[in-house]
Formats: structure tokens, C-alpha cells, sequence
């Protein structure tokens, strides 16, 4: 039962965890008590615990309006197959037009109901309404994308009516809005966030990158389906990208795929091989195409199983295999940049000078200045950015009115700067910049008189300026290029608030010089200020800021602004920036004011690396 409503006294049923074999069980008190093994009292609404069950009970004969709306809303929070003992709560027609995964609504907590405005035994009434309120922080469309909220009123009514049964009437709901209705603590141990894998549009399969397409499925089995979570995954990774990246991606799955009906079911065999059984959409598929078909699976696939999917052997519609990929060779599509990607650490020093600290030192090596300009004090450096293969970067000057471009590989003069900005206040100049994927390098401008979003062309051309038609009147205060180059996370300020948002580039296949950053949503909308942020990952960023009247925290978001249960970090004092690799197991690193460079390794505490030294960065 869910906390808020326990504790108003209006709950139907006492729950009660079993700890058995599975997990703990969670049972209502109107259904049988098991006869032996410990017993405990558990909140069905504690978060994080997926071991956790609630079964549906359906109501008993004569409940009152006030048992018929606790237990609707409670068995919401079940694993009830089909919603079958939900729906006897409604009326007959009402089951029928009843569609629980339209949407589903995330609240703060449980949500509340009204008082009933006449008392349960009156038997003179004949229907009644009920108001349900909450704060709404999020809700889940029909292809499972998460969309956050800031924080708002939640209001919706239930209609009940006296319905003619075989034992009398009975109340029963007969207005109810499509969708679920979850608390938050609910929807974490119900749902699971899992990234889908598509590839980024208009690029040469000798180019193809797959890009991470965030979603939530149900844990264990989802009711409306029958279907287990890898099922689920597979299924939606067939049904295509979600709405917002959908302009930017593309699936090698033929239109039309699907699985083979009947299958509700894939389980990895003991040597860690997944048989996909697909539909004859999929028979003529040629070998290229079923290889980069497969590596979608496997990449979608490697964080839900207790062991790592191997190998995945796509099938065709009569049981034949269609073609087999092993996990080695999916490498070349890697998203993360997990395999063989870069993992020094580049940093500004005391001198103004750009040092490297050696990768595989996990942020202990012994740093060394990079070779060239930058390196070589010709010119004083306010901030870095490294490309990602780590042969040239991109360094603003000492007052962030120039940005240069110039190899750390080998020696050579300065060039001339690729950007300049005519603004009077260093603070309205240029950003840090960014590489993306693509190797395009990145800068915002500030000048209140002339504020853009620069692009620049393999780090060497001619900048090109990229609109963002919804920024309405924000100012970019910072970005980090997604390593996949379709992404791009904004810090934008206005009104004196400085909030994260996460854009799609969108490029004109018929002018690549023509690039835009659109559809512009929220990825922290708990935080009132972010401060700073990287990415850490295939879809996943770091952010550092405040919840309004809060102090400042680090903690980890989704790209589709979901806040995983362990999301908040050991604090570190007063961060001024942070970095973080494609490869998540790589330390994350902070510039702290006073305590300097430090770093976090996974399960550890923060470490100081340096204690001079700022603007630390890793290649991207």
C-alpha cells in the first residue's frame, strides 16, 4: 500500500512481505496467508526494490465507494496479468474501453482522493465522484519515453455508480481516464530504464554509430503483453525509435519486423546465445544489413541479463538462421566509445599551459604538457577542448575572446584564431568548446549583441552558425557534444537560472552545412540551477547544481531527464566544472575551488589528483 494513503487510514488491506526463494512477496491481508517462512511488514511503495511484488485483490462483496477507489489505485501498483483483477473494480463497459498502457502518470507520491462527500452505507445515493490530486513529476507515453515535468498540479476525477451483479448491486468506477496512475516510488521498482540502440541517419555504413534511445519497461513480465523485460526491449526496438530522436535515426530492421507470433519469451542459452525469431518482413535481409540488425540487439540487450548476451542469431520466419553476430564483432558500431576509446585526462595548469595525464593511469599518471602551441606556452589558456582522437585541440585564449584550433600531436606555430567574440565582458564571450562524434568542433558565443551557436567543420573550416529556434530568449552558458554527434546538452540561463537541456542536431541530408539543434527538453527539472555537466556514457550525463534552496550536489541523469535510484554522488566541496568519459568505468574527475583537481573512481570516494590545475577535460 502506498505510504501517503496508509497513513491517512483509507487503505483497504495491510500488506505483508514473504521472503521466499524469488524475493519478498508482497500480499494483501484479504488474500491467503502463506504457512510458513519469516514475515515482515514492507511499504509497497519503498523505492528501488524490484524484488518487491504486490498482487491484486479484487474487491469484496459490498465494499463502499472509499474500498472500491483505494483498491483501484492500489492494484494500479500490482503485477496483475492483463489488469484482469484491476478492471473488476470498473463497470462492465468501462473494463472494455479501459487502456491501461496508454500513458502512464508519475506523481511525487501515491496520489489522494477526496473525501467522499456521503457516507459509505447510504444506499439512497447512486453514484458518486471522487477527485484524485498529486504532484505530477513525469509521465510515460504508448512507446514507453519518459518525459519529465516541472513539478505541477494533478487532477483527475473517478466516477462510481451502483452496477448490477449476480449478488446485487455492487459499487463500481465507470469514468476513469486511459493510463496508469503511479507514485514515484512505484513507478521505480515497476519500471526499469533501458536504452534501445539505433543508427545516427545519414552517415556510410562505414561511418554507422549507434545512438542510445532511453525507454522504461515493465520489470519481470508486463501485464498487457505476457511478455519478460528482454522481450519487451526486443519488441520495442522492432517498433522503432521513440518520437523525439526518431529525425535522427534509423533502424536496419525492414519496416514491418516484428517477432514471430506467439513469442513472449527469449532467454539467452547456457552458452550466452540469444535466438531472435522474426517475421518474414525480415527473410530477405542480406548479410550486411542482418550483422548491423543483430548489433542493435546485442547493444540493447548487454545490461538487461544476469550474464551478457554473447551472440545474438537472428532468425528468419521459418526457424532458419538469418545470420550470427557475436559481441567482438558489433565493436565497430560501439556507441560509448568502450571499445579502444580515449581515456587521458587534459587539463590547464598554473601557466596557462595544456598538460595530458597519461590514459590507463585511471587520472594517476604524471601529467606532461601537450605538445605544440598549447603546450608550449605560446599561448595562455583559459579552457580545452581535445578531439577524440586525440590529435588536435581546440583552446580559448587567457580573456575567452579567441578560440584557436591547433595539433597536440606535433610541433607548430599558433595558428590564427578560428573564432573571436567582440564582447566588452569576458563572461559574454566564448564557451568551452566541444568535439562531437563527428569530429565538428563546437562553441557558443555570449555577446548579448550578437549571441550564436557555432559550428565548426572537421575543427578546421570555416564556422558555420546553427540555428535553435526554441531557445526563446535563454542564453547558452555552456555545451557537451554527445560522442554519437546527435545530441548536444545545453546549459541555458534565464531569469537568472541556469537549467539543462538536452537538443537533437538535425542536418539537411541535402546540405550538410545546414545544421540545427531543435525540440530543446528538459534533462534536471528538479535542479533550479545546474552549474555544470558532461557526459558520462551511452545516454546517461553528470550534472552538478541545486534543487531550489538546496546546496549543490553531483549526481547522474538520464538523457530523457529520469533520474536513476542511486543518482546522487558523494558530495565534493564547491565544483566548478566536471568531466566524465564515453567509457563509464573511467574516473570522473571535478575542479573544485580549493581542494583542486579530484576524482571519483566506481564504489570509491573522491581523490585528490591536483592541486593546481583547472578546466579538466576528457577528449569530446
Amino acid at each position: 500500500m502506498s505510504a501517503d494513503r496508509r497513513e491517512g487510514g483509507r487503505g483497504r488491506a495491510v500488506k505483508v512481505g514473504v521472503l521466499t526463494g524469488c524475493g519478498a512477496l508482497v500480499l494483501s491481508a484479504c488474500g491467503s496467508m502463506p504457512v510458513s517462512g519469516d514475515i515482515k511488514a514492507v511499504d509497497a511503495s519503498q523505492p528501488g526494490d524490484s524484488q518487491v511484488q504486490v498482487y491484486a485483490v479484487a474487491p469484496r462483496d459490498g465494499a463502499t465507494p472509499n474500498e472500491v477507489v483505494d483498491g483501484f489505485l492500489e492494484s494500479m501498483t500490482s503485477d496483475d496479468s492483463d489488469f484482469r483483477t484491476t478492471r473488476k473494480y470498473l463497470t462492465k463497459e468501462a473494463s472494455r474501453r479501459w487502456k491501461p498502457s496508454a500513458q502512464t502518470t508519475v506523481l511525487a507520491k501515491a496520489p489522494n482522493r477526496s473525501d467522499r462527500p456521503a457516507r459509505d452505507g447510504d444506499h439512497s445515493t447512486t453514484e458518486v465522484t471522487y477527485t484524485l490530486t498529486g504532484e505530477m513529476v513525469a509521465t510515460v507515453d504508448e512507446q514507453n519515453a519518459y518525459q519529465p515535468q516541472v513539478p505541477t498540479d494533478y487532477s483527475r476525477t473517478l466516477h462510481l455508480v451502483r452496477e448490477k451483479t449476480a449478488d446485487g448491486k455492487e459499487w463500481r468506477i465507470d469514468g476513469v481516464s486511459d493510463g496508469l496512475v503511479l507514485g514515484q516510488s512505484d513507478f521505480k521498482r515497476l519500471y526499469r530504464s533501458v536504452n534501445k540502440f539505433y543508427f545516427a541517419a545519414g552517415r556510410s555504413d562505414a561511418r554507422a554509430t549507434l545512438v542510445a534511445d532511453p525507454v522504461y519497461l515493465r520489470n519481470r513480465t508486463d501485464p498487457a503483453t505476457g511478455m519478460d523485460t528482454v522481450t519487451q526491449a526486443v519488441r520495442s526496438l522492432l517498433r522503432g525509435p521513440t518520437d523525439w530522436l526518431r529525425p535522427a535515426v534509423t533502424s536496419r530492421f525492414p519496416k514491418g519486423t516484428d517477432l514471430r507470433k506467439g513469442v513472449a519469451s527469449l532467454t539467452p542459452d547456457d552458452r550466452n546465445v540469444l535466438r531472435v525469431p522474426l517475421n518474414k518482413k525480415a527473410d530477405g535481409a542480406g548479410q550486411r544489413s542482418c550483422r548491423m540488425m543483430a548489433s542493435q540487439v546485442l547493444f540493447t540487450l548487454r545490461d538487461l541479463t544476469p550474464a551478457r548476451v554473447e551472440q545474438v542469431e537472428l532468425q528468419r520466419s521459418d526457424g532458419s538462421q538469418l545470420c550470427l553476430l557475436d559481441a567482438d564483432q558489433a565493436g565497430e558500431y560501439a556507441p560509448d566509445g568502450s571499445s579502444g576509446g580515449p581515456d587521458s585526462q587534459y587539463f590547464v595548469d598554473a601557466k596557462g599551459r595544456v598538460e595530458r595525464i597519461p590514459g590507463s593511469t585511471r587520472g594517476s599518471g604524471e601529467p606532461e604538457p601537450v605538445t605544440g602551441p598549447f603546450g608550449n606556452g605560446a599561448l595562455k589558456v583559459s579552457a580545452v577542448g581535445v578531439a577524440r582522437d586525440e590529435q588536435s585541440a581546440a583552446a580559448l585564449s587567457q580573456h575567452n575572446d579567441a578560440l584557436y584550433v591547433a595539433s597536440i600531436a606535433v610541433d607548430g606555430e599558433l595558428p590564427l584564431p578560428a573564432v573571436t567574440s567582440k564582447a566588452a565582458d569576458p563572461e559574454d564571450r566564448l564557451t568551452a568548446p566541444s568535439w562531437d562524434g563527428l569530429g565538428d568542433l563546437w562553441v557558443a558565443d555570449r555577446d548579448p549583441k550578437n549571441s550564436r551557436l557555432l559550428r565548426v567543420p572537421h575543427g578546421t573550416d570555416k564556422p558555420r552558425e546553427v540555428t535553435v529556434p526554441s531557445l526563446n530568449g535563454s542564453r547558452i552558458e555552456g555545451l557537451r557534444l554527445s560522442s554519437d554527434g546527435v545530441r548536444i546538452a545545453l546549459l541555458l540561463t534565464q531569469d537568472d537560472h541556469t537549467t539543462l537541456r538536452i537538443g537533437r542536431i538535425e542536418r539537411d541530408p541535402l546540405d550538410e552545412s545546414d545544421v540545427s539543434v531543435v525540440d530543446l527538453r528538459q534533462a534536471a527539472p528538479q535542479l533550479a540551477d545546474v552549474t555544470a555537466m558532461s557526459w558520462s556514457g551511452r545516454s546517461r550525463l553528470v550534472v552538478v547544481g541545486k534543487e531550489q534552496g538546496g546546496v549543490q550536489q553531483v549526481r547522474y541523469v538520464q538523457a530523457d531527464g529520469s533520474t536513476p535510484s542511486s543518482g546522487v554522488l558523494p558530495g565534493v566541496n564547491q565544483v566548478l566544472a566536471i568531466a566524465a568519459a564515453d567509457d563509464e568505468q573511467l574516473p570522473l574527475m571535478a575542479d573544485t575551488y580549493g581542494d583542486g583537481i579530484v576524482k571519483l573512481l566506481p564504489g570509491d570516494n573522491w581523490q585528490t589528483v591536483l592541486k593546481e590545475g583547472s578546466a579538466l577535460v576528457y577528449p569530446g
